[in-house]
């Protein structure tokens, strides 16, 4: 199996140098079927931007080769024998070595109780494995870029989730952390808006928008935006009842 040295500490997936050339986003996949492995190589591969590090076909080796290789992005399958996506994205997400590593669940069935699991556990995110493949290299773009691959419609499914059934656990940090400004952006990011449509909604900067989400980030140690998604439901800022209308 071919490998890839380990990322210099201090490269930044979207971060651009003017005096150097971008690095490529670094890929580590996860999947027990090597055929779907394969065909995930081959498609990243052919992309200048993306370079696919290494490959595991379990959770342990999984996050063995994320603490080796500190990849930009692991494309996590959710249901493998031995140690599933859902305990290691668990691990990867608890390891503060490994924060710069972006966890994309990679699903058969759309946003089930598995993959809200593992948003609960600190993905960044899903895509079904059916998807298109414009859409799956966009999805880890974004991802790389530290945006949260929940669309509205994935939001509206993640909201219903918490109607159906009570939290499992509330996070340490309560609202009162937050400035008034820093939660009302919280509670348009539960909504599914982006930081434009924040800005608008707000009558802000796009800057300033994004300067509060990730202020936001920072004080409730959530990864992502996916995170702030999960903590504004567990937390009680937002009713997903009075969401949904």
């Amino acid at each position: 199996m071919r490998h890839l040295p380990p990322t210099s500490p201090t490269a930044t997936p979207g971060e651009h140098d003017a005096t150097q050339p971008q690095l490529p986003t670094r890929v580590l996949l996860v999947d027990d079927q090597p055929l779907i492995r394969a065909g995930f190589r081959a498609l990243l591969e052919a992309e200048d931007d993306l370079r696919v590090v290494a490959e595991a076909a379990d959770g342990r080796e999984a996050v063995a080769l994320a603490r080796r290789h500190r990849p930009d992005i692991a494309l996590v399958d959710i249901q493998m024998p031995g140690m599933d996506g859902i305990e290691a994205t668990r691990l990867i997400a608890a390891d503060e070595s490994l924060s710069r590593v972006r966890v994309v669940i990679l699903t058969n069935y759309g946003l089930d109780e598995h993959v809200f699991a593992a948003l609960r556990a600190g993905a960044s995110g899903f895509l079904v494995k059916d998807i298109e493949p414009e859409d799956l290299l966009r999805g880890i773009r974004l991802a790389a870029r530290g945006e949260a691959l929940l669309s509205p419609v994935a939001t509206r499914a993640l909201i219903d989730e918490f109607v159906a059934r009570p939290p499992e656990a509330y996070p340490k940090a309560g609202p009162d952390v937050l400035t008034r400004r820093e939660r009302e952006v919280v509670r348009l990011v539960a909504r599914g808006l982006s930081n434009d449509e924040i800005a608008a909604h707000m009558v802000i900067s796009p800057t300033t928008a994004k300067t509060h989400v990730s202020r936001a980030m920072t004080k409730l140690a959530a990864r992502d935006r996916a995170q702030l998604v999960v903590y504004a439901y567990e937390s009680g800022l937002v009713s997903p009842r009075a969401s949904r209308q």
